[in-house]
């Protein structure tokens, strides 16, 4: 079991992306090779993928790199591993990777938000060490 930084786009990345994203959520659909090369590309995010001994990509995260007046900062999305590798370790290996590689560019924090009704993922952030905030949390949408 190993993680991954992706650098590039390939054909397995989008089918990998095709399987997991509807585990994330209901309004996941797949991408396709020029959006998932779309996004890979830019320098603000960098996906982190894990892989099965088999080497079959079973999970992903997304962290978010961005500069504003106060320093650097790191922001994770879209976590999600699949149903038959849940339990095993992946998402904590995923959350290990993306805040040690958060941590080596000098971002000041790691943010991430989760749905208390994913009372899974909410412990696994604890274990990795975050810590639940006393904020408000808003959401325009138009």
């Amino acid at each position: 079991m190993s993680v991954e930084l992706i650098s590039q786009c390939s054909d397995e990345l989008v089918d990998a992306m095709a399987r997991l994203l509807p585990q994330l959520s209901s309004s996941g659909k797949a991408l396709s090779v020029e959006e998932t090369a779309a996004l890979v590309e830019q320098d603000c995010l960098k996906l982190f993928v894990f892989r099965t001994d088999d080497g079959v990509i079973e999970g992903m995260l997304s962290l978010i790199l961005f500069k504003i007046p106060t320093g650097l900062r790191a922001w994770i999305e879209d976590v999600v591993v699949s149903e038959a590798t849940r339990g095993q370790g992946a998402g904590q290996k995923l959350v290990e990777a993306a805040t040690s590689y958060a941590t080596e560019v000098g971002a000041r924090t790691v943010d991430l938000t989760s749905r208390p009704t994913r009372e899974a993922a909410n412990r696994l952030y604890q274990r990795c060490g975050f810590v639940k905030r006393e904020t408000n949390v808003y959401r325009f949408s138009h």
